[in-house]
């Protein structure tokens, strides 16, 4: 009978290595996504539906700050700062409902 051992550090590293990385500028694009709702007063959701155009905005001058501050292309920026927007477009989804 074969006897098999299993590393736990191994393990554990796998493990922390597969969490995914959470993107550069996440938290500060959330922060002026935040700020351009307030200073708009355009919320990104409102009437029980999202306002794509609303998000769009706030997520496009989102990402010209992001792209200033960390470099990198359009696109990396753009990813970014529309991941926040949803998040916060459905944070206030959720902050609505209760």
């Amino acid at each position: 009978m074969s006897h098999r051992t299993v590393s736990w550090n191994a393990l554990s590293r796998s493990l922390h290595d597969s969490r995914p990385a959470i993107p550069a500028g996440l938290l500060s694009a959330k922060a002026r996504i935040d700020m351009t709702v307030r200073t708009t007063r355009r919320p990104l959701f409102a009437a029980g539906q999202f306002d794509r155009g609303a998000i769009m905005s706030a997520a496009a001058s989102a990402a010209r700050a992001h792209q200033d501050r960390f470099g990198g292309t359009w696109g990396e920026a753009m990813s970014v700062c529309l991941t926040a927007a949803w998040r916060a477009a459905k944070m206030a989804r959720h902050l609505t409902a209760h």
